[in-house]
């Protein structure tokens, strides 16, 4: 398993790297990493493209009040996307859709192209 992380100032703290070391020995992408994360690369994760856009969709359907409400909305979120019937296998043709542009466009920006 390869882990891949962007170059985000969290992301490049010396503990953060150094657990990475540890836990993916020369198995992660990332700023200051053993493969460094590519300049200007498009993000192809299902958790960068889907996920968060559509979770934060069903968050902020409607005004958030308080923290806990926050809080039992992102579970409620979770709940129903993981219930979601086919849901996985729409998130994985997506994917296929990401790479193929990715891959016509010569690893360039595409994602005016979706």
């Amino acid at each position: 398993m390869w882990f891949m992380q962007d170059g985000a100032p969290a992301h490049f703290a010396r503990g953060t790297r150094d657990f990475l070391n540890v836990m993916y020995p020369d198995k992660w992408i990332g700023r200051g990493g053993p493969i460094a994360w590519p300049p200007r690369s498009p993000d192809l994760t299902p958790l960068d493209f889907y996920l968060w856009g559509h979770l934060k969709s069903r968050v902020y359907a409607t005004q958030i009040n308080t923290r806990q409400e926050l809080w039992q909305r992102v579970q409620e979120a979770c709940r129903e996307i993981r219930n979601t019937p086919g849901i996985f296998e729409r998130v994985r043709q997506s994917l296929l859709r990401q790479a193929h542009a990715c891959i016509n466009e010569g690893g360039r920006n595409f994602e005016h192209l979706l």
